[in-house]
Parts: C-alpha cells; sequence; structure tokens
C-alpha cells in the first residue's frame, strides 16, 4: 500500500512541476516529452529549436550545420583505413547527403583558363585567396551563389572538390574541376553531366590551413594514397 501511495506521490509531483514550468514559460509539457523522445536531433539542434521557440535570436547557430547533422555522418571503419581495395565511392553511402545535377569541366592554372601565365603574380591563386591543389581535396570554381566559398562537394570519378574559385563561364549548376595539366583535363575528365554530393555548405571562407587539414586528415590518407598512386 506504501509503495502504491508513493508512486501516486511521485506521479503529482512530477504533474505540478510540468504544470508550473508551463505557467511560467508558456511550453507546453507536450513539447518538452516530443524534445526528450526526438533522439535524431543533436543537443546542438535541440538548443537551437527552444530558442527558436522562445523568439531568442541564435546568430551563432549555423543552419547548415544544423543540416547536415540530422544525417548520420560517414564512419570509416579501421577494416577500411586498412583496405587499400576499397575506392572512395565505395566507401560511403553518398546518398545520405543532398545532391544535385551538374555540368562539370576541368580546367588549369594556366592561360589557357585564365589568362595568366607562371609569370603573373596572381598565378594558381584562387578567388577564395588559396592556391590550387589536385589532391584528395581539390580545389574547384563554382557559382558563388549555388555553392558558397569553402563548400565540399563529392563528385565521382573525380573525389572530393572544395569550391575555392569562380568563373566568368560557371554560373548556375556548372562546376570546373582543377587539374595540373591540360593534358590531365582531357585524360581524365573532358566535360560531363554528373550527380554530386554536397558533404558541407561553405560559409564563404577557405584558408590554406583548413585545406591542409582537409588532406592531412588520418583517417582519410588510405583514400589520398589511392589517389597519389593513380598519378604515378
Amino acid at each position: 500500500m506504501n509503495f502504491v501511495r508513493r508512486i501516486c506521490m511521485t506521479i503529482l509531483f512530477v504533474c505540478a512541476l510540468f504544470t508550473t514550468f508551463q505557467s511560467i514559460s508558456g511550453v507546453e509539457a507536450r513539447t518538452i516529452v516530443d524534445w526528450m523522445d526526438d533522439s535524431p536531433f543533436s543537443l546542438f539542434h535541440r538548443s537551437y529549436y527552444f530558442a527558436n521557440y522562445f523568439g531568442i535570436d541564435y546568430a551563432a547557430a549555423d543552419d547548415q550545420w544544423i543540416y547536415y547533422e540530422e544525417r548520420a555522418q560517414p564512419q570509416i571503419s579501421s577494416e577500411l583505413t586498412e583496405n587499400d581495395s576499397v575506392s572512395l565511392e565505395e566507401a560511403f553511402d553518398w546518398s545520405q547527403y543532398p545532391s544535385t545535377t551538374v555540368v562539370a569541366t576541368g580546367y588549369t592554372a594556366g592561360v589557357e583558363s585564365t589568362g595568366k601565365s607562371p609569370n603573373h603574380p596572381a598565378y594558381g591563386i584562387t578567388y577564395s585567396g588559396v592556391r590550387v591543389k589536385r589532391d584528395l581535396y581539390s580545389t574547384i570554381a563554382a557559382d558563388l551563389n549555388v555553392f558558397p566559398i569553402g563548400t565540399i562537394l563529392f563528385i565521382p570519378g573525380y573525389g572530393y572538390g572544395v569550391v575555392a574559385d569562380k568563373g566568368g563561364a560557371i554560373k548556375g549548376h556548372r562546376i570546373d574541376l582543377y587539374y595540373d595539366t591540360v593534358e590531365d583535363v582531357y585524360k581524365y575528365w573532358g566535360k560531363k553531366t554528373v550527380e554530386v554530393y554536397v558533404v558541407k555548405k561553405g560559409n564563404g571562407q577557405l584558408s590554406e590551413d583548413e585545406l591542409k587539414k582537409l588532406n592531412e586528415d588520418e583517417t582519410m590518407q588510405v583514400f589520398r594514397q589511392q589517389y597519389l598512386k593513380s598519378k604515378s
């Protein structure tokens, strides 16, 4: 009998607590329960949700961060990091990312693409300020209204492309993929219509340190070595 009484008292206490909270904040108890049960959202997303609910200006919350946090981020198993026979395309479920179809061409830092010769002071320097690079994470050009500087795309057949540049002819859903030489452009790419995956939306900035960090990520070195071997 005492046990039943304790249970009833506990239930009444919880109800009183929720009622008091509701009267003070105006938030319904159902909202709290839903929030607690909504496990796919990260803690950061929950904070953003409640900030919006209370009308707080949560300027520090990065919309695209929340957008991508709702998707399970790919995890690289130790087996994959040791198995150099698994390609980058096979290693992840790319369908978890938003995708779009683009027309992709190739370009170089040379006169044929940029009008700049090697003795030009801005030769090889992208609009973002970083130098052009062909690596596991390569610099690419895009319409910055579609893909802001710093956006990371996965391009099947090419690899990761980080938006670092723009071009007069690169408008809408067109991108330009960097290659070291004109010969590489024709040998490995040319012009293709391809579905690309938006791994991360950029914030309009990109630094050499950020690009270096991406390419030197220890968990990605098996794929980087695959790329370097393909070049040799």
